[in-house]
């Protein structure tokens, strides 16, 4: 659990936009997007855990216990389902979109080492992958 805890800055990203696109993001917002450096840092509270994510334009903040699904707003504004899970040092988080909408379901894997998380995310068969350093 140690491991998940902290702060990290993006360093690299791969398919970010195409990923945005495939949940109907539209172009101006995914340009924005694509073009920010965000910070993540995860806190847990007792059995409450806490990712919160500060771009220059915008902070998002998700609270959830494991394995418990919740309502989240997504940073571009879709109502989704979500658990999160963590498996050893990897926190899986499965978002399941409005089906009444044609909304996608996404996933995110994010796997933690002593210096950095790695979050893959998966919409469809679209692979998106972001390296973000331990601060």
């Amino acid at each position: 659990m140690s491991k998940v805890l902290g702060k990290y800055k993006l360093t690299s990203s791969e398919k970010f936009e195409e990923i945005l696109e495939a949940v109907g993001v539209n172009i101006v917002s995914r340009k924005l997007a694509v073009a920010q450096t965000p910070v993540v840092e995860i806190t847990l509270d007792g059995d409450t855990y806490t990712i919160k994510q500060t771009t220059t334009v915008k902070t998002t903040e998700i609270k959830f216990k494991l394995g418990e699904e919740f309502d989240e707003t997504t940073a571009d504004g879709r109502l989704v389902k979500s658990t999160v899970t963590l498996d050893g040092s990897t926190l899986k988080q499965k978002q399941i979109g409005d089906k009444e909408k044609k909304e996608k379901d996404m996933t995110f894997d994010r796997v933690f080492t002593d210096d950095d998380m790695t979050m893959t995310c998966k919409v469809d068969d679209i692979v998106c992958k972001r390296v973000y350093k331990r601060q």
